[in-house]
């Protein structure tokens, strides 16, 4: 095998509020008045960390992958989704050494659900929770996030080869 037997990937995603929906944020439901907007779940800290996996597999994005046009993808829990990108993980000779995201939203506050984000994306992976930080931070009343129209979310992984 040539090059190194480590892979690092990059992942972000945006979802705007929308009124109707869940708040559902690195799997865990978050009481509020209003969702974001997807054709899954919308779960933007997931999706975030699943193309940062995917890119790290060097297999392209999640809209690759599971495309928003793709019907049996409607409200998915996005979960689920992350558990096939594990699955593609291991099936290509990787393990999660180690991942790191970040939510940038105004609103709700996510320090009293973080634990659970954690281990729920852990769970998907089929990962120790130890391996998932999550964290969070406001953009100062800027931009979109700052007007509290939508939300963002940022993850970075680290892969390493394993012998299969």
């Amino acid at each position: 095998m040539t090059g190194s037997s480590l892979r690092v990937g990059i992942g972000y995603d945006v979802h705007a509020f929308a009124e109707g929906r869940r708040l559902v944020l690195g799997g865990v439901d978050i009481p509020g008045k209003r969702g974001l907007a997807g054709h899954s779940d919308a779960d933007v800290l997931v999706h975030a960390l699943m193309d940062a996996l995917v890119g790290a597999l060097r297999a392209g994005d999640i809209g690759k992958l599971f495309p928003d046009t793709d019907p049996a993808y409607e409200g998915v829990s996005s979960l689920i989704l992350l558990g096939r990108v594990g699955e593609m993980m291991r099936s290509e000779g990787y393990r999660l050494v180690d991942a790191d995201t970040v939510l940038v939203l105004e609103q709700p506050k996510i320090a009293s659900y973080r634990d659970e984000m954690r281990t729920r994306m852990a769970e998907a992976l089929g990962v120790d929770a130890a391996v998932v930080g999550v964290k969070a931070t406001t953009t100062e009343g800027l931009g979109f996030v700052g007007r509290e129209e939508g939300v963002a979310a940022q993850a970075v992984v680290l892969l390493e080869r394993i012998e299969l």
